[in-house]
C-alpha cells in the first residue's frame, strides 16, 4: 500500500467515496464526531455524505436534537450524538481541561468561580429553558460575575466539558444553550474502559487507514492510553505498514479505488482534512500544494480531484452541492485525469500542525 491509496481508501471509510447515508445522525454516529466551530460549513460536510440532506433538513435535526453541538475531543466544537455525548466527554474533557488550564488562570477563572457560574446556568436553563450567550451574558453580569474578553467563551466551555450544558436549537441565527440532562436525557455513561474502546474503534472505522498519532490528535488522549485503546480492540483491527509507520483500520471496513477522475468540493475543517495529523500529508502525495502555500488563511472550500488537493476557493454557498454534483457527474472526454493548476494557493495554516483551537 502507497500513501495515494491510503488516501483513497480513506475516502470511502469516510463516506466521501461509495455508498452515501441515510440522515444526519448516521452521518456523526459513522465519524464519531464531526468537527463544528463553524456551524454553516460543518452542515455541508455532513449534507455531502447524505443521500439528499438539504440545509433546511439539517437545521431541522439540530433543532430536534438528533444531532448536538459542544466542546469535546479538543478545545472546539464537534457535532455528536445524544447518547454519545456524556461518556465523550467523560473520556475526553479531563485533556481538554488540561490545555484550557492556562486560559483559565489566565482569566482568573479559578475553581471557586467556574462553580459559581455553572450553578448560575443551571438554575437559569432548568426547566427547558433556552438562552443564547448574549441572554446568558446579561444574566452572569447581573449576578457580579465579570465576562470581558474570552471570559464567557470559557465559562461556557467548562460547564459543556462538564457535562451540564451543550446545544440547543437555534433561536433566529442565534445559538442557543440548554441542560445536558434536559437536552439528552438518553445520554448514555461508560466505564474508561469501555469509552476508550468505543472511541477508538468509530475512530478507525470511520478515518481509517489512520496512525496512533493521527488519533492522538483528533481524541486530544494520549499515546500510552491509545495503545491501551488499540489493544482492547485489536482482534477488529488490521495494521499496514507504509515506509516504516504503522496504519490502522478496522478489517471489515470499506476498502475500494476511486472511479477517476472524481472531484469534490469540501468545507476547509472536513474531517477529511483536520480528522489527521501524522499522515495529513496524504492529501498532496506530490507535495505540490505545500510548496505553493503562503496566504496564512484558511479557505471555506478546498478542491479534491482523485482525494488530492487541486485548489482551492471561496466561501460555500447553498448552491455548493449542486456544484459538487455537477462536478462529480464529469466524464473522462470532459475532465481528463491528471494534475490540476491550483485554484488558489493553499494555505499555511492549512498544512501547518493543527492549531490547537
Amino acid at each position: 500500500m502507497d500513501a495515494l491509496t491510503v488516501a483513497h481508501w480513506r475516502m470511502h471509510n469516510l463516506r466521501l467515496l461509495g455508498e452515501s447515508l441515510e440522515a444526519p445522525d448516521d452521518v456523526v454516529g459513522w465519524l464519531g464526531a464531526v468537527q463544528s466551530q463553524d456551524y454553516a460549513p460543518a452542515k455541508w460536510s455532513i449534507a455531502r455524505r447524505t443521500n439528499d440532506a438539504c440545509d433546511a433538513a439539517l437545521d431541522q435535526a439540530f433543532a430536534d436534537g438528533t444531532i448536538l453541538r459542544t466542546h469535546v475531543l479538543r478545545p472546539t466544537w464537534h457535532f455528536v450524538l445524544p447518547t454519545d455525548i456524556r461518556w465523550m466527554l467523560e473520556l475526553t474533557a479531563p485533556r481538554v481541561h488540561i490545555m484550557n488550564s492556562h486560559q483559565y488562570r489566565k482569566l482568573g477563572l479559578d475553581a471557586a468561580v467556574l462553580e459559581k457560574c455553572t450553578s448560575l446556568l443551571v438554575d437559569a436553563l432548568r426547566g427547558g429553558n433556552r438562552l443564547t450567550r448574549k441572554e446568558l451574558a446579561g444574566m452572569l453580569t447581573s449576578a457580579g460575575v465579570a465576562i470581558h474578553g474570552f471570559r464567557l467563551a470559557y465559562v461556557l466551555m467548562n460547564a459543556e466539558l462538564n457535562a451540564v450544558i451543550c446545544s440547543g436549537p437555534l433561536i433566529g441565527k442565534q445559538h442557543s444553550y440548554a441542560l445536558l440532562e434536559e437536552r439528552a436525557p438518553q445520554a448514555r455513561s461508560l466505564s474508561y474502559a469501555e469509552s476508550l474502546a468505543e472511541l477508538t474503534l468509530r475512530y478507525f472505522t470511520g478515518h481509517g487507514p489512520a496512525t496512533a498519532k493521527d488519533f492522538r490528535w483528533w481524541s486530544s488522549l494520549t499515546l500510552a492510553a491509545i495503545k491501551e485503546g488499540i489493544e482492547m480492540v485489536g482482534s477488529r483491527l488490521e495494521c499496514e505498514n507504509i515506509d516504516g509507520v504503522h496504519y490502522w483500520h478496522v478489517s471489515s471496513d470499506l476498502r475500494g479505488e476511486v472511479d477517476c477522475p472524481t472531484v469534490h468540493l469540501l468545507q476547509g475543517y472536513d474531517e477529511y482534512i483536520v480528522g489527521y495529523s501524522e499522515s495529513k500529508y496524504v492529501l498532496d502525495v506530490s507535495g505540490e500544494a505545500r510548496a505553493r502555500s503562503g496566504s496564512g488563511t484558511v479557505f471555506n472550500g478546498v478542491v479534491f480531484l482523485d482525494g488530492q488537493v487541486a485548489g482551492t476557493g471561496s466561501a460555500l454557498s447553498k448552491r455548493s452541492r449542486l456544484l459538487s454534483r455537477w462536478l462529480s457527474s464529469l466524464h473522462s472526454t470532459t475532465l481528463k485525469p491528471g494534475p490540476l493548476k491550483p485554484l488558489r494557493a493553499s494555505s499555511d495554516a492549512f498544512w501547518a500542525s493543527p492549531p490547537p483551537w
